[in-house]
């Protein structure tokens, strides 16, 4: 909104109605695109926009969440707030009788929920969850676990080994 008061032209604020002043609450490129709004009100309405990837999301895309975020998934699981920071969980023993012998050490929110995710991966849905134990800090616990683990034959995250020495090692992991 443009006002006159004598030969001085003032600038307001279309939201607040605050006058803008180059030198305090409004950008000299907000200027330049003609957009009447301080950086206060101008804060307000990005914070309720939605950016993927630094790309603007319309309002009517049906994943729409204000924010920003690096990938539509990052923005389906906010939702799941402190998802990624929780410590609590399981550290699993999984097998497969495709592999005898070698079995995977993991850590999850939900130990028979994760095993469910690898049976999309195999034809036969034959992976077991052979043993599984809660901690207060799951991270911590598989770390423990793996390293325990460490003499015996090791790919990634699966391990050769006797299924009971491996149940024994979990086991003896206390304290987190």
């Amino acid at each position: 909104m443009l006002e006159t008061t004598g030969v001085k032209l003032i600038k307001t604020c279309i939201d607040c109605k605050n006058d803008l002043d180059l030198n305090s609450n409004w950008t000299e490129a907000r200027q330049a695109q003609g957009k009447y709004l301080c950086k206060s009100c101008w804060s307000l309405r990005d914070s309720a926009r939605m950016f993927v990837n630094g790309a603007e999301i319309t309002k009517k895309h049906p994943l729409y969440k204000a924010g920003r975020y690096k990938t539509f998934e990052s923005a389906a699981f906010s939702a799941l707030e402190g998802y990624s920071k929780s410590t609590v969980g399981y550290v699993y023993v999984v097998s497969n009788p495709a592999w005898e012998g070698w079995f995977k050490v993991g850590m999850a929110v939900d130990a028979y929920d994760r095993c469910s995710q690898y049976q999309t991966s195999s034809p036969y849905r034959d992976y077991v969850v052979e043993y599984c134990k809660y901690f207060e800090d799951r991270k911590k616990a598989e770390s423990q676990a793996h390293a325990l683990l460490k003499g015996t034959e090791q790919r990634g995250e699966w391990f050769r080994a006797e299924l009971s020495v491996i149940k024994n090692t979990i086991k003896t992991i206390e304290g987190v």
